[in-house]
């Protein structure tokens, strides 16, 4: 291997990586997006797609960015930047690892608002507040957070100090046992709340809307969708899933820990599926509710269903979990990656990371309220079509996981695929060469370029 610093930390067990992959995976991707992408696109139909995408494309990347990491022993660009010295190949490849830290910066800032909302709805929930609420009073609930800065820069400080002070304690201390906490306390109430569907929601209309496609619901836009939510929810093009693999030891298999990444990324998505859109039918409400399904939506039926303060507070700690344990993940590749390119000591680094991801956070949300009038007349991107009518929060999430995630999918995708040769790559993934390594390499180099460069034009343009 050329150059370039070589990280000196490594997870303590397999388990600890699985844990961390899977927390930095398993976040709102799939409890508060994936449902509503679901809703919005047809239900079992949609689910078939995403599932398609999810193995046929995010399983051959998360190989391939694991790999790049565990080979380049360093940050996400600096790891791309070894492999590609190591093969002959230009440094500029790094830039792929730079792309990935800026995209994870981009979420880490509205990701970490996002997080604020399920502080401020367990607060609401464990209190009561959802007691025979209505939809209009949930719908108000929502939109008087939204319209209320100063409560959502408070939630908002209050995430930032909690990823400071785990992410400064370094990998083993900080965030494998972070995720430790996190990962299994988020299965639990996610199961508490499977079980609670069974027995008080309409478990028959989810099944139905689940598992029986109508492929008649889908449209471009939902293969586009389902890309980016695979994207979004597995963690890939963000960078952090290369500083897991420079983490990784040796001895650890990446095909089968990539694997149990997504079949467990895949099934926390559909458990979730599963705890919400039983209410959801058996209180008559909309599958179709958007991004506030559960923030508008749910509080509804918590309002009306008995123990639903109970049961209010466990769901939105389920959310809390999943919330922290991304950023967790996002501002550990950011850190490790100023440490590495700036010469910033972790400790340090991390108070850079979170204090100006609070400082750009401030401007989504002040853009759902003082700044919405003046953000739409800015017209920052409002000449492309995909970004008409977006605020600031929605801009920013639509630019990371919809444009900056695809390309540097497909970037990575091209360097490991095509300039990385074979042997290095047999040797690293520590595989045989049979069927499983001929059809990653047949995805990685002739079907996922193309479909995320087509996926990324019509994306733009519609």
């Amino acid at each position: 291997m050329a150059g370039g610093k070589v990280s000196d930390e490594q997870w303590s067990s397999q388990w600890g990586f699985l844990l961390a992959a899977v927390g930095f995976a398993v976040g709102m991707g799939n409890i508060w997006r994936f449902p509503y992408q679901l809703g919005e696109n047809g239900g079992a139909a949609f689910l078939i797609v995403y599932l398609v995408c999810a193995f046929g494309i995010g399983l051959p990347l998360l190989i391939t960015e694991v790999t790049m990491g565990r080979r380049g022993r360093a940050s996400a660009s600096q790891s791309v930047v070894n492999v590609a010295e190591e093969v002959g190949r230009s440094r500029k490849w790094g830039l792929i690892g730079t792309l990935g830290i800026l995209c994870a910066y981009i979420i880490l800032t509205y990701y970490t608002v996002l997080s604020g909302w399920t502080l401020d709805y367990f607060v609401k929930a464990a209190r009561g507040a959802f007691a025979g609420a209505d939809a209009e009073t949930t719908g108000r609930m929502f939109a008087n957070l939204l319209s209320n800065p100063w409560v959502l820069m408070f939630w908002n400080t209050i995430v930032h100090v909690m990823i400071i002070l785990v992410i400064r304690q370094g990998v083993q201390s900080g965030l494998e046992r972070a995720v430790k906490i996190l990962i299994p306390s988020l299965l639990g109430a996610i199961v508490i709340m499977v079980l609670y569907g069974v027995f008080a929601g309409d478990m028959g209309a989810t099944l139905k809307f689940l598992l029986e496609p109508d492929f008649s619901k889908l449209g471009v836009g939902s293969l586009m969708a389902a890309i980016g939510q695979a994207f979004f929810s597995i963690g890939i093009g963000m960078g952090s899933l290369i500083v897991f693999g420079a983490y990784m030891p040796k001895d650890f298999s990446i095909p089968r820990s990539s694997t149990y990444v997504i079949l467990m990324d895949t099934g926390v998505a559909l458990l979730a599926g599963f705890a919400i859109f039983p209410l959801v039918f058996a209180y008559g409400l909309s599958p179709q509710g958007g991004p506030g399904l559960i923030f508008q939506t749910l509080p509804l039926a918590f309002g009306q269903m008995p123990g639903g303060q109970l049961f209010g507070s466990i769901f939105f700690v389920l959310l809390i979990a999943a919330a922290l344990s991304s950023c967790l993940g996002l501002a550990e590749g950011v850190t490790n990656w100023l440490d590495e390119h700036m010469n910033i000591p972790r400790k340090k680094g991390v108070l850079w990371v979170g204090g100006t991801a609070w400082v750009v956070g401030i401007a989504s949300i002040l853009g759902f309220s003082v700044w919405k009038d003046g953000w739409e007349q800015l017209g920052l991107l409002y000449w492309i079509p995909n970004y008409m009518g977006l605020d600031i929060f929605d801009t920013l999430d639509t630019l990371a996981a919809n444009n900056l995630l695809l390309i540097g999918g497909c970037l990575s995708a091209v360097f490991f695929g095509w300039m990385v040769p074979k042997a290095l790559k047999l040797e690293e993934i520590n595989v045989s060469d049979g069927l499983f390594f001929a059809f990653w390499r047949f995805m990685v180099r002739f079907v996922i370029p193309p479909v995320l460069i087509v996926s990324l034009v019509l994306g733009i343009s519609e």
